[in-house]
């Protein structure tokens, strides 16, 4: 006797169908598993026998062999659980074989037998509207699944549950889609005095996605305003919130099924790894940059961080992808992140204060901010000094503009970029422009042109550095709703790209 069920196996944000075939035949009694299943596949033979027998069906005194096809693809995770017993359930006739040869199963069995949620129901719920099946799975996942809308999505909460249905006792109704979270309590850019060029600096890089470098004394607000960028980011649009709620749920980062608008805002501590930032360890999971994608990265305390872990950043950050090469897997992941990074002057963080910098200054300054190497510090489009605020001025009320407004036109200015790359589908923002795109769509007027020649022939900006000037620029000119892109943009693009007193940034 003989039955097939499915199920998925993840490469990356990719969801690959696999058959899991079950044989019962006769021989001495055994349970074996093949397919190479990592360690947790292995162990779901004792975790379905357990199910079973609290559901008072004991195995046949015969020959059990599962395989998993392909059998050259690795499997991993306890999402095997599931589909191994629906097919060993088929195959003992307990269940119609043609009703489980059309469902996607995943899902963790309890000894008991309760579904346990798992990761990765919204890439699966994808795989089987692909292949048009309905997807199983356990009831904490259906709302998350059911995002999907274009396969039907069957949620249960026990092994028993999937029986009642399969036999006609009790239809499990169609799961519905979680609801859309609404925005957390974002912090306002009304609360912070004083500060005018950083916020400045903050709208320009959220209105294009461009790459900021924040760099000042300890306790002079780098964080504080790093905070409050997410308070003027416009929400995700559906497409990019399903792209980045399929990265959360490979990580299991997707609460109660609900997918939210909110951009995401990831700050890994300076102590993290090389596999946490960029991805893989076991499973060549996503990194935080992959969990950054279509949101912000804040690195804070960012030449703390592993010269290598930062070399890393540099090919991500200009291809919006990385690949996790490990030696049985290469994956690729999504990881178009606007990037904040954030640093003191020295090491002792007061370089530009003579009265308590170290005896050390300026050569401090010079060695600390040189743990960034050059090619990294080439891709941040603006690098701003953010001085100490003065006592005096703690005591004034906030004057500034709030969250709301600087958003609007963020909001605005993006609108203008989607109308502008309609025609073109890899083109978001002005962060992406290059090549013929960039020429067309950023070309400055003919006195814009000659200062930024000037500047570039001056200052020695490299081939990268012009680009990125003219891209702030367009971002600029994008904020004032100019069509074109003209002096007074390319100047200031220029400002927030030279070097700064602080370091030589």
């Amino acid at each position: 006797m003989t039955a097939r069920a499915y199920t998925v196996a993840f490469e990356g944000v990719e969801a690959r169908l696999v058959e899991v075939q079950c044989a019962v035949s006769p021989g001495s009694p055994a349970f074996t598993l093949v397919g190479l299943p990592d360690k947790a596949v292995s162990e779901a033979r004792e975790r379905v026998r357990a199910a079973l027998q609290a559901l008072s069906i004991a195995l046949p005194a015969k020959r059990i062999t599962v395989n998993l096809s392909p059998a050259d693809l690795p499997k991993e995770g306890s999402h095997f659980d599931l589909p191994i017993a629906l097919a060993l359930l088929a195959a003992l006739e307990i269940i119609p074989r043609e009703d489980v040869e059309g469902t996607v199963a995943l899902g963790e069995l309890s000894l008991d037998g309760r579904l346990v949620p798992v990761a990765g129901a919204l890439p699966a719920a994808m795989a089987a509207a692909v292949e048009d099946r309905t997807l199983l799975c356990p009831k904490a996942c259906g709302a998350e699944a059911a995002w999907v809308g274009a396969t039907q999505v069957l949620a249960a909460a026990s092994l028993e549950e999937v029986l009642h249905h399969y036999t006609g006792r009790a239809p499990i109704l169609p799961a519905e889609a979680g609801e859309v979270t609404g925005s957390r309590n974002l912090r306002d850019f009304r609360e912070v005095k004083g500060q005018e060029r950083a916020k400045r600096a903050l709208e320009i890089a959220a209105a294009g996605r461009h790459h900021l470098f924040l760099v000042g004394t300890p306790g002079s607000g780098k964080s504080m305003l790093a905070a409050r960028l997410p308070g003027i980011l416009p929400p995700l649009t559906a497409p990019e919130a399903l792209e980045t709620s399929m990265i959360h749920s490979l990580a299991g980062l997707l609460s109660e099924g609900g997918i939210s608008r909110d951009r995401p805002f990831r700050e890994p501590h300076h102590t993290a790894s090389m596999a946490a930032i960029v991805g893989g360890g076991k499973g060549a999971k996503p990194g935080e940059i992959s969990l950054a994608h279509n949101g912000v990265l804040f690195l804070d305390e960012f030449p703390e961080f592993p010269r290598a872990v930062l070399d890393t950043l540099r090919q991500p950050i200009e291809t919006g992808t990385v690949m996790v090469a490990r030696a049985n897997a290469h994956i690729r992941y999504p990881c178009r992140f606007l990037l904040i990074a954030a640093a003191n002057p020295c090491k002792c963080g007061y370089l530009s204060d003579p009265s308590r910098a170290c005896g050390r200054a300026p050569v401090c300054g010079e060695d600390y901010l040189g743990r960034i190497s050059g090619p990294l510090m080439d891709r941040f489009d603006l690098r701003v000094e953010v001085p100490p605020v003065a006592f005096a001025d703690l005591d004034l009320p906030a004057s500034g503009e709030s969250s709301a407004t600087i958003g609007a036109r963020v909001a605005d200015a993006r609108d203008r970029q989607t109308a502008r790359f309609a025609a073109a589908p890899d083109l978001r923002v002005n962060a992406d422009l290059e090549g013929a795109a960039l020429e067309e769509h950023a070309a400055p007027d003919a006195e814009g042109k000659e200062l930024i020649g000037r500047v570039a022939e001056r200052m020695g900006l490299s081939a990268r550095g012009y680009h990125r000037v003219l891209r702030v620029a367009r971002t600029i000119a994008d904020l004032e709703a100019s069509p074109t892109v003209r002096k007074p943009h390319v100047a200031e693009a220029i400002s927030f790209r030279l070097a700064s007193a602080i370091g030589g940034i």
